[in-house]
Parts: C-alpha cells; sequence; structure tokens
C-alpha cells in the first residue's frame, strides 16, 4: 500500500499510520499465553496461574508494549517503503475517529537533509606548522630540571630572591573582614614561577627570615573566587623559611635519572626532540583540522534536524552536569542548566558531522584497516611498552570505534588540504604549545 508522507516544514513530515484491532489483540493473547507459562502467583502452582487472573494482573502493560512494538514496526515499515532517512524519535499521537475495526496514529518526524558541499576549490584554509628548534629543547630541559630540583635552605639574614621556595603565614582582610582563603599558615610557593598573584609575589622579594610586611592587593575582575573578584585586600605575610633551589646539571648522570639507555646528553637531546616532534605533529594535526573542518562548514549548505540537535544538547548538558558531580558540587543532578548555552555547539557538532558524513560518502574517506593500525602505532609510541597500548586499543570495539573516527577526520581534512588554497603561516613553538615565558 503506497504511504502518504505530508511535508509540514523544511525536514519535519507527517505520516498517519494504520492498525488492525484483532492484530494487536492477538498479539496480546499470545504474550499472555506466554507469560502465563512462567509467572508466579501467590496461591497457584508455577504455570498453573489461569489466564484471566494473568490478564488481570499484566493485560494492561502487556498492551501498552503490544501497542508500541506494533506503531513501531508500521513506522519502520512505512519510512522504507517511503525511502525517508528519518532523523530521531519520531513523534506518534493516536488519532480518534478511526474506522471500526482500526486504530490510526499520527507521526510526525524530521528527516535527514541534502547536503550540498561547495566549490572546496575556492576555500581558503590557514595551514600552520611549526619546526622543533634547539632552543624549544633547551626549554624542554629546563622544565625537566625543575622537576627535579632540590632545595636548601638559605642562610638567616639571605633575602627571598626569584626561584626561592618560601613559607610564610598570610592573613587577607576586606574591610577588617578575613574572607574565605584569604588566610593560611606554614603555605610554600615558589617565587617568580606565577604560582601567586603578581602583586603577591613582587611583595615577598627581598624579605628576610622571621620579617613581616603589610601590602594592598587588588583581585582581577576575572579572578576565580567571586566574593574577591574586583576587590582590595590587605595583606599580612611573615616569611618563615627561605629555601634556595639547585638545579641537577644536564650531564650523563641526568641523561641516565631521564631513563636514557646510552647515558649521553646527545642521546637526552635527541629523545626530547623526537617526543617534541611527536607532540608538535599532533597539535598541528588538531589546528590544521580546525581550520579545514571550519572551510568546510563555510562551503556547504544545509537544513539542521532540530531532532538531532536537541539529542546533542541534552548529551552537552548530562556531560556538564556529570563534571559539576566530579567536583563535589552538591545536587549536580538537580543543577538548573540552561539549554541554550550549548545550542551553538550542538548546531556547529550537528552540522559538521552530516556535511563529514556526505564527504565522506561521495569520495570514499572511509578509514581503511592500516591507517587504524599507524594512527594507534603513534599513540602508543610516547609509551613506555607501546605493544601493551596496542592491545588495549584492539581489545575493546568501542576505543576502535574513537580512532575510526579520528582517522576519519584525518582524511577528510588531508582532502579538504589538498582542494583548498593552503596559505602556509609559521607559528612559534612556544605558542603552538602554550607555554609562557618563564
Amino acid at each position: 500500500m503506497a504511504v502518504t508522507v505530508e511535508t509540514l516544514d523544511k525536514l519535519e513530515r507527517k505520516m498517519t499510520l494504520t492498525l488492525p484491532v484483532n492484530a494487536i489483540q492477538s498479539e496480546v493473547d499470545s504474550r499472555l499465553k506466554r507469560l502465563a507459562r512462567t509467572v508466579k502467583m501467590d496461591g497457584f502452582r508455577p504455570g498453573k496461574v489461569p489466564l484471566s487472573v494473568v490478564a488481570q494482573r499484566y493485560g494492561y502493560s502487556v498492551q501498552y508494549e503490544v501497542m508500541n512494538d506494533k506503531v513501531g514496526e508500521a513506522f519502520a515499515a512505512a519510512a522504507n517503503e517511503a525511502k525517508l532517512r528519518v532523523a530521531g524519535q519520531p513523534k506518534i499521537t493516536e488519532k480518534e475517529g478511526a474506522p471500526e475495526g482500526e486504530l490510526t496514529f499520527d507521526a510526525v518526524f524530521e528527516v535527514y537533509p541534502d547536503v550540498k558541499v561547495g566549490d572546496l576549490t575556492q576555500a581558503e584554509v590557514e595551514k600552520i606548522r611549526t619546526e622543533v628548534t634547539d632552543e624549544a629543547i633547551d626549554r624542554t630541559l629546563d622544565i625537566l630540571r625543575k622537576q627535579r630540583r632540590t632545595f636548601a635552605q638559605r642562610p638567616h639574614d639571605a633575602p627571598v630572591e626569584a626561584g626561592d621556595r618560601v613559607t610564610v603565614d598570610f592573613e587577607g582582610k576586606i574591610d577588617g573582614e578575613t574572607f574565605q582563603g584569604g588566610k593560611a599558615e606554614d603555605f610554600q610557593f615558589m617565587v617568580g614561577e606565577g604560582q601567586m598573584l603578581k602583586e603577591f609575589d613582587d611583595s615577598v622579594r627581598g624579605m628576610k627570615v622571621g620579617e613581616s610586611k603589610t601590602f594592598p592587593l587588588a583581585f582581577p575582575e576575572d579572578y576565580h573566587g567571586k566574593d574577591v573578584a574586583g576587590k582590595t585586600a590587605d595583606f599580612m605575610v611573615t616569611v618563615k623559611k627561605i629555601e634556595a633551589a639547585h638545579l641537577p646539571e644536564v650531564n650523563e648522570a641526568f641523561a641516565k635519572s631521564l631513563g636514557i639507555a646510552e647515558g649521553t646528553v646527545e642521546a637526552l637531546r635527541a629523545d626530547v626532540r623526537k617526543n617534541l616532534e611527536r607532540e608538535v605533529k599532533f597539535r598541528l594535526l588538531a589546528r590544521n583540522k580546525q581550520a579545514a573542518m571550519d572551510a568546510l562548514i563555510a562551503h556547504s549548505e544545509l537544513d539542521l534536524p532540530q531532532s538531532i540537535v536537541k539529542n546533542e544538547i541534552d548529551r552537552l548538558v548530562e556531560g556538564a552536569r556529570a563534571d559539576l558531580k566530579q567536583r563535589g558540587i552538591k545536587d549536580a543532578d538537580k543543577a538548573p542548566i540552561p539549554e541554550d548555552v550549548f545550542r551553538p555547539q550542538a548546531e556547529r557538532r550537528v552540522r559538521l558531522g552530516l556535511v563529514v558524513a556526505e564527504l565522506v560518502r561521495a569520495n570514499g574517506l572511509e578509514a581503511k584497516p592500516e591507517q587504524i593500525k599507524q594512527h594507534i602505532e603513534d599513540l602508543a609510541a610516547s609509551y613506555e611498552r607501546p605493544a601493551d597500548v596496542v592491545r588495549w586499543y584492539y581489545g575493546d570495539n568501542r576505543r576502535l570505534a574513537e580512532v575510526e573516527a579520528i582517522v576519519i577526520e584525518n582524511n577528510v581534512t588531508d582532502f579538504i588540504l589538498s582542494k583548498a588554497k593552503t596559505v602556509e603561516k609559521d607559528l612559534p613553538f612556544d605558542e603552538l604549545m602554550g607555554q609562557q615565558s618563564a
């Protein structure tokens, strides 16, 4: 029988489904009979409960299940006959005034859009490149040295200098009142490394053990502590201990302590370079992928199925609640989270997903097994036991699916960059890595 599909909006459709009452009742009776063979009730032996009693107890729930199943089957069959790609779940409501012996339902739903990918040769994409320099290796070695530094107490009359570790007592007050988090004893921090606000850090420099000082401190407007953001506090700080940092020299002993088998500085620098180049590769890929995807979206046309957008918003909201719960926020499950906050992100994800899927389909950009294998091996290379990491990925279909999705995105990125006009730009290593100057 031909299926009539009514267009309500760009992607919204409506179909009317008709089900014979006797088919539903027949299935209800069949399920109740099967249930009677196993159901347990007080006063009856298993399998001996009268069908009328089973129907009285379970008839409504079985009727509900059968109706859902039959309506779902009818909708799937009608959508398949009409060759529709249904997006999301349909909204199905029963209609009144159906002919005797029949039940009719209206199914309102969305279909996936036609995706039009424009001429990518007209797109312009900025492609970033970064070189791992000797200076970058030196900076990384300095970080490794700081991670292994030792401390020795300074003479009693020595002043605090940049690079020292100091132990202090402090108390801050706003309008004469101590605020939460504004008081501490035996508090340690590194001077000159950005662990404290600059005014606090600068005020401690030059002080000696046993010395106290008061000073004003203006909290930034965007300070994470909202109660004090934008306000000025009066602090009193007392220095209790000053320790000078000692950084290990970059020598054979240092190389061996980092697990370099050859135990030479040259081998250490080569190992650092290799690790940095691997990290740079992944970061460049991420940056260039973002630029390519932005260009793809800009050169594509499609309508968004709002049911899919809503599903994505719900997923993002649940993720936000889970994050709040992990942070220990009370009643995180009930926290009001406005959905509109996530709408732009959800719409971009849905739009990108649909466009990427079309580009993959039209150009054969699916992930090949050898690509998945190579990507997993690249990820595993930074670990001490790469073979274990490879087995870990291949031991779970979900993890493999995640890698496959990444490889597909990489294929799409390469495809876009091969078509688009690329403008290459050199990005300093520190900017790519997000490092701050010491």
